[in-house]
């Protein structure tokens, strides 16, 4: 019997790289857009050409089939092109095959002459991932294009399409295990596929409910004792030889988040099987790390439990004791995310003594207020690292925004009847990452909130319905700027 389930990691087209165009093999054009507001669109075939980045134009007759408008040329203008073009491409591979024609495999498309370095890597990224598709069926899927071939005469274009893919392979895997349905991914599940993709440079170690019990994992065991699905702490780790730095990266793993007790509305529960975004980032991005070979030491954990409801559920007004000592007052089962977290950052910091702790979660619905869809909540204890990860994202085509840590609101988190406060009052962003310092150490530390950007319900650039992949590329900069 077919698994009805996509495969995990998907499998992404090919992108080949050749010196010349090739006879028989349906072409895309790329132009750029006048200059000048003045000038008059081009015109092939009687098809108006705008060269609006993203905009995919088909043409008749015995040219290229597709003109695909490149914008102003800018780097993130490549990727939208890209993005729109694999989707034009897919679209009309399965108007052919459902016509009865003849399916093509493969397109090709000449690069401009001004196309190297970082443009090519933005458009080698939109291709990747703009025709990426997540779909649970008992139909055959519909056709894709297998094959793109870049034409041009650049002999760096072979090291930076490798490198592309990697970074887009990263996106696709945390896209993959979020939108997983939560009756497949249990915490156990997402382990053991943590464990099946990690590749042969990374260690996996899984730990089990007993584990956890026996080292004092209390956010960990309190989030998930609601659930007939016990939870897990995925522990990663990739260790190259003569590496100096260490990066420790800490990844919410919550593989369904009803709320607890402190229940959701109805609305939008449905969307809570991508409450563990930030842990599949953390998963991809340690795997890409280790793929390209970098010479940072990167360990990565994924606390992840399942968020239920039942009589065994913790509840408000709980007092858990963490990984470490350190005791909560809960307030709200539903910030259940910066529980597991707190285990994770201590043990972490105590069990490995990295130089950088960087974690990523899907933590507050205050960061889609105030930063909205597409773009990621940063808050960091050290300015330097900051940077690094401002930079990082905006390599890789990923937006963020530093937030602050008001120390004003510091006070807030002190506990009355244990040491700190789950949900103390203020913001709700800033107060859950003054949470999460607490449990830093004093080490240089970002927190990365994803909860806008970790999931879309529309295209735009490389972005598809569903989760986005949002962060495994920042990460995997991240770690190459490291190092």
């Amino acid at each position: 019997m077919r698994n009805p389930l996509p495969p995990v990691p998907a499998t992404l087209l090919d992108i080949e790289v050749a010196g010349e165009l090739r006879r028989g093999v349906p072409t895309a054009r790329l132009v750029a857009a006048p200059d000048n507001d003045d000038v008059e669109p081009l015109e092939i075939e009687g098809v108006r050409i705008t060269g609006k980045a993203g905009d995919v134009q088909t043409v008749p007759g015995g040219g290229p089939r597709w003109i695909a408008g490149l914008g102003g040329g800018e780097p993130r203008e490549y990727r939208k092109t890209g993005a729109a073009l694999a989707r034009a491409v897919n679209a009309a591979l399965a108007e052919d095959v459902e016509h009865g024609g003849k399916a093509f495999r493969a397109v090709q498309l000449q690069l401009p002459e001004e196309a190297a370095g970082e443009h090519v890597t933005e458009l080698a990224l939109g291709l990747l991932l703009g025709g990426y598709r997540y779909k649970v069926s008992g139909d055959d899927p519909k056709p894709s294009v297998r094959t793109v071939r870049l034409v041009g005469e650049d002999l760096a274009l072979p090291e930076l399409v490798a490198r592309a893919s990697v970074l887009a392979a990263a996106t696709a895997l945390t896209r993959d295990l979020a939108n997983t349905p939560s009756n497949v991914k249990t915490p156990a599940w997402l382990a053991d596929t943590a464990a099946r993709v990690a590749g042969p440079r990374v260690e996996v170690t899984v730990r089990d409910e007993k584990w956890l019990a026996a080292e004092g994992f209390g956010g960990v065991l309190a989030v998930g004792g609601g659930s007939a699905r016990p939870p897990r702490l995925i522990e990663m780790a990739y260790k190259p030889s003569g590496a100096a730095p260490h990066l420790l990266l800490v990844g919410k793993g919550i593989t369904f988040d009803t709320g607890g007790l402190s229940i959701k509305p109805a609305d939008g529960m449905h969307l809570m099987r991508t409450d563990m975004a930030g842990g599949a980032a953390v998963i991809a991005a340690i795997r890409a790390v280790a793929a390209l070979g970098l010479p940072v030491r990167v360990t990565a954990l994924v606390p992840c439990a399942e968020n239920h409801v039942s009589g065994s559920s913790y509840r408000p007004g709980d007092i858990v004791r963490h990984y470490g000592g350190k005791t909560t007052e809960v307030g709200n089962t539903d910030a259940e995310g910066r529980m597991v977290l707190a285990d994770a950052l201590t043990y972490g910091i105590r069990r490995f003594t990295p130089d950088y702790v960087v974690d990523a979660a899907t933590l507050t619905g205050a960061m889609k207020v105030s930063l909205g869809l597409r773009t990621g909540g940063l808050f960091a204890s050290d300015d330097a690292l900051a940077a690094a990860v401002v930079s990082a994202g905006s390599r890789v085509g990923e937006a963020w925004w530093r937030m602050p840590l008001v120390e004003d609101y510091a006070e807030n988190v002190r506990g009355e009847f244990g040491d700190v406060r789950q949900t103390p009052g203020g913001p709700g962003g800033i107060t859950a990452a003054l949470f999460l310092r607490e449990f830093t150490s004093g080490l240089p530390w970002a927190h990365l909130d994803i909860a806008g950007p970790a999931r879309s319900e529309k295209n735009y650039d490389e972005v598809v319905p569903g989760a986005t992949g949002f962060a495994a590329r920042t990460l995997v900069e991240l770690a190459a700027s490291l190092g």
